[in-house]
């Protein structure tokens, strides 16, 4: 069988989003239009031209300098491993030459591919970049519209509580996470975390929607089973909903019980003064609407002692992709361990800086930890 020959250029040009050629020297081998279009150049003005020489004459504080020394190093760490890799969002203004910020702000997603040759080394390299300005402002959007949901952090009653909300570092990935804090007759606390399924300013409107009626039920329902079932039949009739998950939970200082009920949500986790963690596991339903008729759910107590900690998380904090769920509770309660005798607002900060990858998380991750004193 004869090999096709390949047409590179052609090749290089049915490629989607702005994408250049360059030899592992970052000279130019080949560039689509849309490259020629996004940099406002001629093919004769690239081809053959060194990249790091672009924006060469502008002031190091140019956005078109400090966005080409960025793609310079990432390059250069490309052909040097042979790895991929992704760069993270590149903020640009085209429009504004002088770098004075008078122009339109534009942001690009960009990923730099390494080619080999025959004997294995990187011969060239292949840098896309993807204008995603318009993923950023629905972003923005969404984030806006899920902070003005969001109870704002705020005493309750003499019981400390803290919590924290951190948004995902795709563009597409924000919206669904949410937490409650209702404060109950008696000495008594509702506090819940939910996740809605999608992502964008659609899901948080989801949100703010369950959010809201949950708090309405949790005033009235005798116990947080039956706030959900309240909040199920709700569910059924809001676009978007189905197999949204909550936990959700009754704090009464009175008794010293937790009654609790989760709807397809990773459990709350219990960390008692002695730096033991126990899982509140016993009481774990489906998502809501998940179910063929509504039904009952169901509910359980646990006891607690004075200066323990009750902490409600969305799987944002413990869910990595191509790991069991398990390892991630293990994390989640080995880090609690490790810092029992912290106080609510210590111990939040110092679980995100545990739990959350480097590179910010790929889901929301909302946390409620509420001191049991």
């Amino acid at each position: 069988m004869v090999n096709p020959e390949i047409d590179c250029a052609a090749l290089v040009q049915a490629l989607p989003g702005a994408v250049a050629v360059l030899t592992p020297q970052l000279v130019y081998a080949e560039v689509n239009d849309e490259w020629l279009r996004l940099l406002g150049r001629t093919r004769e003005q690239k081809i053959g031209s060194f990249m790091p020489d672009d924006y060469a004459d502008s002031p190091r504080y140019h956005p078109g300098a400090v966005l080409v020394r960025n793609v310079v190093a990432s390059l250069r760490r490309v052909a040097e491993t042979g790895r991929r890799e992704t760069m993270a969002l590149q903020r640009f203004n085209p429009e504004d030459p002088e770098g004075s910020g008078g122009g339109e702000e534009r942001y690009w997603s960009m990923t730099n591919v390494p080619i080999f040759g025959a004997d294995g080394r990187v011969v060239m390299l292949l840098h896309r970049v993807e204008e995603v300005t318009e993923l950023i402002s629905a972003r923005e959007v969404a984030l806006s519209l899920q902070h003005a949901m969001l109870p704002a952090p705020r005493p309750i009653g003499r019981h400390p509580v803290a919590v924290r909300y951190r948004p995902a570092v795709d563009a597409l990935a924000v919206g669904g996470d949410w937490y409650d804090l209702v404060e109950l007759p008696g000495e008594r606390l509702g506090v819940a975390v939910g996740d809605v399924v999608g992502h964008g300013v659609s899901a948080a409107g989801v949100m703010g929607q369950l959010r809201s009626a949950l708090s309405a039920a949790s005033r009235v329902a005798v116990g947080p089973a039956q706030a959900l079932e309240v909040l199920e039949l709700y569910a059924l009739s809001v676009s978007g909903a189905e197999n949204a998950t909550v936990a959700h939970a009754f704090v009464d200082w009175d008794t010293h019980d937790i009654t609790y009920s989760s709807a397809g949500h990773p459990p709350p986790a219990l960390l008692r003064s002695d730096g033991t963690v126990e899982y509140l596991d016993r009481a774990t339903d489906p998502p809501l609407g998940a179910r063929p008729q509504p039904a009952p759910r169901p509910q359980a107590t646990m006891p607690f002692a004075e200066g323990a900690f009750l902490v409600l998380y969305t799987d944002g904090l413990v869910e990595r992709r191509c790991e069991d769920i398990d390892t991630g509770l293990d994390r989640l309660a080995c880090s609690l361990t490790g810092h029992q005798g912290a106080g609510p607002e210590t111990l939040a900060d110092a679980l995100l800086a545990d739990l959350l990858p480097p590179g910010g998380v790929t889901d929301d991750a909302a946390l409620v930890i509420v001191h049991l004193t």
